[in-house]
C-alpha cells in the first residue's frame, strides 16, 4: 500500500484511483497520520461478503424471533426499603 497525503490525492485523483485499481488499496494520510483507505469496489464487495452480520441485521432477521427463557424466581425475600423502616 502506498501512502498519499490528502493534498496530493486531491490534486492527482485520477492517478490515485488508477493506482488503487492496478496495485490495490491506497492509504490517504492527513498530517502524516493514516486517515482513510481507497479500495476498489471489487475488494469492498469481497469484504462485505465475509463480514459477520451487524447486531441490527441479526435483530431484524426472520430467525431472530425466539422464546425468551425467564428464570424462575427464587424464594429470597426482598430487602425492606428505607422508607418502611
Amino acid at each position: 500500500m502506498q501512502n498519499w497525503p490528502v493534498q496530493e490525492a486531491k490534486a492527482r485523483f485520477s492517478e490515485f484511483l488508477e493506482t488503487c485499481l492496478n496495485e490495490g488499496p491506497q492509504v490517504v494520510t492527513k498530517r502524516g497520520v493514516a486517515a482513510a483507505v481507497l479500495i476498489s469496489t471489487e475488494e469492498w464487495q469481497r469484504l462485505q461478503a465475509v463480514a459477520p452480520p451487524s447486531l441490527k441485521e441479526l435483530l431484524l432477521s426472520p430467525n431472530a424471533h425466539a422464546e425468551l427463557q425467564i428464570p424462575a424466581r427464587g424464594r429470597a425475600r426482598r430487602r425492606a426499603s428505607a422508607i418502611t423502616r
